[in-house]
C-alpha cells in the first residue's frame, strides 16, 4: 500500500475512534468539578499489530509525562507508552512490558508497574526513568507467586499498596486469595486485606487514613474460556488504616454498582474526591464520589450501549492527574486510547516523607 495510503488509513482510524467515543456524548455534570462544556481531547489511539486488550494505568512524571501501558491479549507483548504535551507525541517507552498494568512514579523518578498474568511478569517491578532497566521488587508472597499484580498506590512513605485479582492467562493460581497487598521499603510483603472477592484499582485518601479498593468480581480468572462466569461483587470500598498503614476498622462500601460493571482504576484529588473509572454499558464515564460516597460529578467517556454488546465502545480503564501547569487536567485511558479533560479540581501528588 502506497505511503500515503497508509498514513490517510492511520488518520481516518484515529478519527474514527474519536467520534466512537466522543459521538453525541451527554455533557460532565457536577459543576464544581468540571465544566459542563468541557470535552475529551483524543492524545493516542494504538497503532501497533497487536490484538486485544487495552490502554491502562495512566501516571504522570516529573517532566509532565504520562505514561501509561498498551496490554495486548495472549502472546503478543506488551509496552509501556510515554506522551510528551509537549510536543502531542506518544512513543514507546519499553517494548517489552511482561504485560504492566497500574504504573506510578515516585519522587525519586522511578516508575513502579504491575505486571500481570497472560503470559506476564506477575510482579511489582521498578525502572528508572533514565535508563528504562527491570528490577523486580516483589513476586510473591510467602513463597507463592502473585496472582496478576494489577492496580497499585505508593504512600508518603514510599511503601507500595497494590492489588492481586486474576483475569486473564492460563497459569494455575498459588494463592487462596485475591488479595491487597503492601511491599514495604525493605522488600518486605505483607497482606493488607483480603476482605474483598476480587480488588482492581486503589487508592489512598490524601491524609493517608483511607484505603480505597474497587471489587470488581467479572466471575472468571480466564476472559475467554469457555467456563461459565458468575460475576460477583461490583463495589468500591474504603478501608480505614492505622498509624501503621495497616487496617484499623471495618471496611466502608462506598459506592454499589449493582449487576452493572464496576469500577477499574481510581485517583483522587486534593480536596479529597475520588475518582472512580466506571466500566459499565448503561453509563460508561468518570464517577467522582466525596469521601462519603456521595455523586459530585461524572465525566461520561462513551454512549450508553445495550447489554450483550459485542464490542463495547468508550469504556475507561484508568485516570491521572498532571501536574505542575497540568495538575487540574486529568487523563484518561479508554479502550486503546488515551485522552485527557480539563477540570477545576487538582489532583493531589503524594510527597515523600523528610
Amino acid at each position: 500500500m502506497p505511503t500515503v495510503l497508509v498514513r490517510l488509513s492511520v488518520l481516518m482510524l484515529v478519527m474514527l475512534s474519536a467520534v466512537s467515543v466522543q459521538g453525541e456524548l451527554p455533557k460532565p455534570t457536577g459543576d464544581t468539578i468540571v465544566a459542563p462544556d468541557a470535552k475529551l481531547e483524543l492524545l493516542f489511539t494504538r497503532t501497533a499489530n497487536i490484538k486485544g486488550g487495552l490502554t491502562e494505568g495512566p501516571t504522570a512524571g516529573p517532566d509532565g509525562c504520562i505514561y501509561f501501558s498498551d496490554i495486548p491479549f495472549g502472546p503478543d507483548k506488551g509496552m509501556i507508552m510515554k506522551f510528551d504535551p509537549k510536543t502531542s507525541k506518544t512513543s514507546v517507552f519499553v517494548a517489552d512490558s511482561m504485560k504492566s498494568n497500574g504504573l506510578k512514579i515516585d519522587h525519586h523518578g522511578h516508575l513502579f508497574a504491575c505486571e500481570g498474568s497472560d503470559e506476564g511478569g506477575r510482579a511489582v517491578v521498578r525502572y528508572d526513568l533514565k535508563t528504562p532497566v527491570r528490577k523486580v521488587i516483589a513476586d510473591r508472597y510467602n513463597g507463592k507467586k502473585f496472582n496478576a499484580p494489577n492496580d497499585l498506590v505508593l504512600d508518603s512513605h514510599g511503601r507500595i499498596y497494590f492489588s492481586d485479582p486474576k483475569y486473564l492467562g492460563t497459569e494455575k493460581r498459588e494463592l487462596e486469595h485475591r488479595a491487597v497487598y503492601r511491599v514495604d521499603q525493605d522488600g518486605t510483603v505483607i497482606e493488607i486485606t483480603h476482605e474483598v472477592e476480587k480488588p482492581n484499582g486503589v487508592a489512598l485518601s490524601p491524609d493517608g487514613k483511607a484505603l480505597y479498593v474497587a471489587d470488581h468480581n467479572n466471575g472468571t480468572d480466564q476472559i475467554g474460556s469457555t467456563e461459565v462466569a458468575k460475576p460477583g461483587a461490583m463495589k468500591v470500598y474504603a478501608f480505614p488504616l492505622g498509624a501503621d498503614g495497616k487496617v484499623a476498622g471495618a471496611r466502608k462500601t462506598l459506592y454499589d454498582f449493582g449487576k452493572q460493571a464496576g469500577c477499574d482504576g481510581m485517583t483522587v484529588d486534593s480536596q479529597g474526591h475520588i475518582y472512580l473509572t466506571s466500566r459499565g454499558l448503561n453509563r460508561p464515564g468518570v464517577l467522582v464520589l466525596s469521601p462519603a460516597g456521595k455523586e459530585m460529578a461524572f465525566i461520561p467517556t462513551g454512549l450508553s450501549q445495550p447489554e450483550g454488546t459485542k464490542d463495547p465502545i468508550g469504556l475507561p480503564s484508568n485516570v491521572t492527574f498532571g501536574i505542575g501547569d497540568a495538575s487540574k487536567t486529568l487523563y484518561i485511558t479508554v479502550d486503546k486510547s488515551l485522552y485527557r479533560i480539563p477540570l477545576k479540581a487538582e489532583g493531589f501528588r503524594q510527597h515523600a516523607m523528610k
